[in-house]
């Protein structure tokens, strides 16, 4: 890979693994530092990593890194709620989008990446599984499981209300 199509990959990809990894950690210094090692060791292996495989590249070493930043802060409990978390009101109005971040975020970690990859970035199952190190048949699974609880979500009024 050339310096200019190293430089078309941070172009192209960086905004589409930003949103990916902050959907996964909901905190935006950790995800752009996410991003940051993701792309330090892509330049790393530059030579090696053809511009064809690049995205796949970035997004697996992405979702890894994330996984190593979640191990790590699970060490550090923080006993304070973030207010973005915190409990919400009957009487505060959601639009769509805000419900769906909603659901999503109360997925496990594996749900939610391989749900945000296949129905937010558009991957295949078996890029899916490749990123993750799963096989297509558990992504199939993870997925499937995971629409249902979006499914089971969604359906409840009270979640709505």
């Amino acid at each position: 890979m050339t310096v200019g199509q190293y430089n078309q990959c941070v172009d192209q990809y960086s905004d589409n693994i930003y949103r990916f990894i902050l959907r996964n950690i909901r905190d935006e210094d950790q995800a752009k530092d996410v991003v940051q090692d993701t792309y330090m060791k892509l330049w790393e292996k530059v030579r090696e990593v053809s511009f064809e495989k690049a995205r796949s590249y970035l997004f697996t070493s992405a979702y890894h890194t994330m996984i190593d930043h979640i191990r790590r802060s699970k060490k550090f409990v923080d006993a304070t709620l973030p207010a973005d978390q915190a409990g919400l009101g009957l009487n505060e109005y959601f639009d769509l989008p805000d419900i769906l971040n909603k659901a999503v975020d109360q997925l496990p970690d594996i749900q939610r990446s391989v749900i945000l990859l296949r129905d937010y970035e558009g991957y295949s199952y078996q890029e899916i599984g490749e990123i993750t190190g799963l096989s297509e048949s558990q992504v199939k699974v993870y997925i499937y499981r995971a629409r249902l609880f979006l499914k089971s979500y969604l359906v409840k009024i009270d979640n709505l209300v």
